[in-house]
C-alpha cells in the first residue's frame, strides 16, 4: 500500500505539477525549468517537515536518493536521445515524489513499473497522437509516405527475404513459430511510416520571433557568415538571440509529438497498481 496519510500530499503534488507541465508543453512545446526545479524543492521541504516532525528521517532520505536514481536515469535517457531536456528535468524532480516506501524493495519495484507503464503507455499514446496528425494532413503524409517508400524499398526486400528463410526454418523444427516471421515484416512498414508522419506533420516553417530556446532546426541555418547546426539540444539562447537580430526569414522547424501525458499516464497507472494490491 503506498497511499498513506504522509504519501498522499506527495501523490497530488506529483498529479499537479505533472498536469501543470503537459498544459504548458502543449500550449509551447516547452516545459519552463523553475516549474521542474520547484517540484524538487516542495516535494524535498515537505519530506524534511514530516521527518523532523515525526523524528524519523528515512522519509527525507528516501527522498534524496530517489532524486540520485532519476538524476541518472533522466541523464542517461537524455543523452540517449529518447528525451528531450525538459522531459528529463521533469522525471528526474518525479524521482523526489515516487519512493513511496520505506521498503527499498518495494521502492525498486515502484520505480521499474512506473518506468514500463511510462514507456508502453507512451509508446501508445505516441501512435495515437501520429494517427491523428496523418489524419490532419492526410494529403501531404500520403505524398511522404510514396516517397519513403521508394527511399526504402531495399528495407522491405530485406524483410521479405528475411520472412521467407523464417518460414522455411520453422516449418523444419516446428512450423508453430512460423507466424511470428510475420512480425517482421511489421518493421520497415512503422519505420517508413514513422519517418514520413515526420516529414510531413512535424516540420512547420515559423517567423524567428517564433522561435523558442531548445526548438529543433530542420537544417543547418547560415547568417551573415555564422552557421548555426541542426543538433539534438536545439537552439540555444546565444543562438536565438542572434537569429532574432539578424534573420528575417521564416525558419523550418521540426516539431515533436509533446511526451509530458506519458508522465501522467505512468502516475495513473501506478496508482491503478496500487489498487489492486500490486505494492
Amino acid at each position: 500500500m503506498i497511499i498513506t496519510n504522509e504519501n498522499l500530499f506527495l501523490i497530488i503534488l506529483g498529479l499537479v505539477w505533472v498536469i501543470g507541465a503537459i498544459l504548458q508543453d502543449l500550449r509551447r512545446r516547452e516545459v519552463d525549468n523553475i516549474w521542474n526545479f520547484s517540484l524538487i524543492a516542495i516535494a524535498l521541504a515537505y519530506r524534511l517537515s514530516v521527518s523532523v516532525f515525526s523524528g524519523d528521517y528515512w522519509f527525507f532520505y528516501n527522498g534524496l536518493l530517489g532524486f540520485a536514481v532519476f538524476l541518472f536515469l533522466g541523464n542517461l535517457f537524455y543523452y540517449s536521445r529518447l528525451f528531450a531536456g525538459g522531459d528529463a528535468k521533469l522525471l528526474i524532480a518525479l524521482g523526489t515524489i515516487l519512493p513511496l516506501s520505506l521498503n527499498w524493495i518495494v521502492n525498486f519495484k515502484i520505480f521499474s513499473s512506473y518506468i514500463l507503464l511510462f514507456f508502453l503507455g507512451g509508446s501508445i499514446y505516441v501512435f495515437c497522437w501520429s494517427l491523428f496528425l496523418v489524419f490532419i494532413n492526410w494529403n501531404r503524409f500520403s505524398n511522404e509516405f510514396v516517397k519513403q517508400f521508394r527511399n526504402y524499398k531495399k528495407l522491405f526486400l530485406i524483410s521479405f527475404i528475411f520472412v521467407l528463410l523464417w518460414f522455411l526454418g520453422s516449418f523444419l523444427v516446428g512450423s508453430e513459430f512460423a507466424f511470428i516471421g510475420l512480425v517482421f515484416l511489421l518493421f520497415p512498414l512503422l519505420f517508413v511510416f514513422s519517418k514520413a508522419v515526420e516529414e510531413s506533420c512535424m516540420v512547420k516553417k515559423v517567423y524567428p520571433k517564433d522561435l523558442t530556446e531548445g526548438d529543433w532546426l530542420y537544417e543547418d541555418l547560415y547568417i551573415k557568415g555564422n552557421r548555426i547546426k541542426k543538433k539534438w539540444e536545439g537552439v540555444s539562447k546565444e543562438e536565438l538571440r542572434l537569429i532574432r537580430k539578424k534573420y528575417n526569414r521564416k525558419i523550418m522547424v521540426k516539431y515533436g509529438v509533446p511526451f509530458t501525458p506519458s508522465f501522467l499516464i505512468g502516475l495513473i497507472g501506478l496508482l491503478y497498481l496500487d489498487k489492486i494490491g500490486w505494492f
